[in-house]
């Protein structure tokens, strides 16, 4: 009687095992995420939770919209399962290296028609980083918090297509975001609807997706906030309020005492709205936009 031959057998049913483990193992591995920014960080460890293992490598105290990385991190940038970048120009450095066009996310495709153009004249040092150019495409795409949530969903898209069964919980978790940064949005609409067309001086032209979102007049000056200004400077705004006459001035970081007793003398007060590009130093992205417009309803509120 011959017998039945099992090696063969016990072969694709060994190799099957194999392969099922792998995929199991595969799919409890973190996924390994890198990012441009810091909202785009941020909107990632919302959405994929203890899914991914999200990065953001630029030093702390730069804008990342200038940063440049050394060789090193740009093969780790290489290395991840998923880039996400913010489009609209940000980040320059990602056009001049081949990074894997399969795992990198534009999470503002969906809206590339509505990129707004930046002032050609706008260029000025950012603080130890030397002398920066504005000019080109607006690049702040986020402070609009109805962009903001477009791009959020853009990770959340990128992540399902590299975990198809975690997807429900990408998701879930996009929804929560998407509820809160609505509610930004929404509480920032209401306060405008009292207060509009109302006029503010801005640092430097980072703002021009919020101003457009909800309708704000605003005129950049061009100023650091550690950088006292020449005089001519000055003259220049004591004309400007002639035709734009603003009493608040907008900025991304508390400007030196200085310069807010000389503006104080022209009637003009400093407010901090921070963008929030890079990593801040109390809170969160959430908490830090909310900080801003809790600032912004003062203003509006001594109207």
């Amino acid at each position: 009687m011959t017998m039945p031959n099992r090696s063969g057998a016990g072969r694709v049913v060994m190799a099957a095992l194999f392969w099922l483990s792998s995929c199991y193992a595969n799919a409890g591995d973190k996924l390994l995420v890198y990012t441009v920014n810091y909202p785009l960080q941020y909107f990632a460890e919302r959405i994929a939770g203890a899914h991914a293992d999200v990065r953001f490598p630029a030093p702390a105290g730069i804008d990342p919209a200038f940063w440049e990385p050394d060789a090193k991190t740009v093969d780790q940038y290489r290395e991840a399962d998923l880039i996400l970048l913010n489009g609209a120009g940000y980040a320059k450095w990602v056009d001049e290296v081949s990074l894997p066009r399969h795992r990198l996310v534009n999470t503002s495709a969906s809206f590339t028609d509505a990129y707004l153009p930046t002032d050609a004249s706008a260029a000025r040092g950012h603080g130890s980083g030397g002398d920066q150019s504005h000019a080109g495409t607006a690049s702040t795409t986020w402070l609009d918090f109805y962009q903001a949530a477009q791009q959020a969903e853009a990770v959340m898209q990128g992540l399902s297509s590299k975990r198809p069964h975690q997807q429900a919980d990408f998701e879930y978790n996009y929804a929560a975001l998407k509820q809160e940064l609505m509610a930004l949005d929404l509480y920032m609409q209401r306060l405008v609807a009292a207060h509009p067309g109302k006029p503010l001086f801005v640092s430097h032209p980072v703002y021009q997706y919020f101003a457009r979102r909800y309708e704000l007049r605003l005129q950049s000056v061009n100023w650091e906030p550690d950088v006292m200004p020449d005089e001519q400077e000055w003259v220049q705004l004591a004309y400007a309020q002639e035709t734009f006459p603003a009493l608040w001035m907008l900025w991304q970081d508390t400007p030196d005492a200085q310069i807010r007793a000389r503006l104080q003398s022209l009637g003009v007060a400093a407010v901090v709205f921070q963008p929030c590009a890079n990593r801040p130093s109390q809170g969160d992205f959430l908490e830090v936009m909310q900080r801003n417009l809790d600032n912004l309803k003062l203003v509006f509120a001594g109207s």
